[in-house]
């Protein structure tokens, strides 16, 4: 089974303390560090467990700058076969469904039995995996949490659904699916295997490679621009609660109390 896994290079909100600009337009990016993508990590892993039983090759890709070739290659240490990067000056400020056009792209120049992405990245919106299943005319299920190969023309796959419940389904391949987090546990990632993929040739794409009209892409095309980036006020009679992880656990529990929700 031959899979593509599309992937992103964010901010690691783990090592990063996220602040807005002074003007409001983007977070401050000077000196952050960057990872890949949560959602994704699980689909690439999801994937290669799946050649693992199966046979076949993983592929990552993703759109990016230069740097975004880093993500690639800690995926390609994790066990993928193959990375793409897909860069271009032109794709600076792709909306989602620029982002899809782009993958489209690359995907129709290959022969994939499955597709996957996260369920979503960092601005939260959840929409490539559905326009890119769109885009291709193929099958599409998202917030999958599980993945059973029934043949090599269909799959097995739970979804995580409203109030906790899964529900179960039958897809035809190929098809794109969206992965949820805690589909599984993704391996470690040693810095033996990065050395191992430090080498390997990623081949870049640019807009004319895939045949993307300019025009189409990029901030201009934008369907959906950001306006703004604010932090909340805090809403009236919100309390903060101060003190260590215990004192704060203490307050919580005794104003719960007194409010009658707890007894």
């Amino acid at each position: 089974m031959d899979i593509l896994v599309c992937v992103k290079r964010v901010p690691d909100t783990s090592e990063n303390e996220i602040e807005v600009n002074g003007s409001g337009s983007d977070i401050e990016r000077d000196d952050l560090v960057y990872s890949v993508n949560e959602w994704d990590n699980y689909a690439v892993e999801e994937a290669i467990q799946i050649r693992d039983k199966v046979g076949g090759t993983v592929t990552v890709v993703t759109v990016g700058d230069d740097e975004a070739e880093e993500v690639l290659r800690r995926e390609m240490a994790m066990g993928a076969d193959n990375g793409i990067l897909l860069s271009d000056d032109a794709f600076e400020g792709s909306d989602g469904k620029g982002i899809a056009s782009i993958l489209k792209a690359e995907i129709e120049k290959g022969k994939y039995d499955l597709i996957m992405t996260g369920t979503q990245a960092d601005a939260g919106a959840a929409q490539v995996g559905g326009m890119l299943a769109a885009m291709l005319d193929l099958p599409f299920a998202s917030l999958v949490n599980s993945i059973e190969v029934i043949d090599d023309k269909k799959l097995k796959v739970g979804r995580e659904i409203e109030g906790g419940n899964q529900e179960m389904n039958e897809i035809d391949m190929p098809c794109v699916l969206s992965i949820q987090t805690g589909i599984n546990e993704p391996r470690y990632v040693g810095i033996r295997g990065i050395r191992k993929v430090a080498s390997i040739d990623i081949p870049v794409h640019s807009a004319s490679d895939l045949g993307i009209d300019a025009g189409k892409v990029g901030e201009a095309a934008a369907k959906v621009k950001r306006t703004d980036y604010f932090v909340p006020d805090l809403g009236e009679g919100a309390e903060m609660l101060e003190g260590s992880t215990e004192e704060i656990i203490e307050k919580l529990v005794e104003m719960l109390k007194a409010k009658g929700g707890l007894k």
